[in-house]
């Protein structure tokens, strides 16, 4: 299956947008924002939204009748603003089949290791707590696990016998900001191919 091309992408976001602000300084991405959507008030990643000219809103899970209902609520925002494809960026909820259904093969998300390694919310601590030499960061096309879905690209980073939390998280955030902006480029000009569990991006990306 090959990806098609997307005029009109979502970012959802939970802190301080740092991926948000290397998708919106992107020339390819950047301008195919269409929605910034939060599901929490008052975060940096909206004050980044603004300053760019983008639509955002926030969700809270809090206003909303239970899980099931939360996910309509975005998948309904989602469609009403017309959009084609999604990433979530440092967004810190679980998402189920209302959403999943509507963007699968064109949902993006990235995680600070060499996934299937240490997924879940905690992969940078998780790879110092191990005593790994290496991890990393990958993105990859959701599906309906937790960590689990086909892998677009990933890139090794070496962990340092003098590594704390903010040293390796440091090195960790730089290299989430070339990769997930390459790889929504290539979902959104239609680059992807998927083929069970393997991904190629035609072309590259450079």
């Amino acid at each position: 299956m090959r990806t098609s091309f997307a005029e009109r992408i979502a970012v959802l976001v939970s802190g301080s947008g740092t991926n948000l602000q290397a998708l919106l300084d992107h020339p390819v991405c950047g301008p195919r924002i269409a929605l910034v959507l939060s599901d929490r008030p008052g975060v940096k990643a909206i004050e980044r939204a603004e300053s760019h000219g983008v639509e955002w809103a926030v969700l809270d899970p809090k206003d909303v009748d239970g899980r099931e209902a939360f996910d309509r609520a975005v998948a309904d925002l989602l469609r009403d603003r017309r959009i084609d494809a999604m990433v979530t960026a440092g967004y810190m909820r679980l998402l189920g089949p209302a959403v999943l259904d509507a963007y699968a093969g064109r949902w993006l998300n990235v995680h600070p290791s060499l996934l299937p390694a240490f997924p879940g919310m905690h992969g940078v601590a998780d790879a110092l707590a191990h005593g790994v030499k290496v991890t990393g960061v990958t993105v990859f096309l959701v599906d309906e696990g937790t960590d689990t879905g086909p892998i677009v690209l990933q890139e090794a980073i070496e962990v340092f016998d003098d590594d704390d939390w903010d040293s390796l998280e440091a090195r960790v955030h730089a290299v989430e900001h070339r990769l997930l902006p390459a790889a929504t480029a290539a979902l959104v000009e239609g680059r992807i191919r998927i083929d069970g569990r393997h991904v190629r991006i035609e072309g590259g990306t450079a």
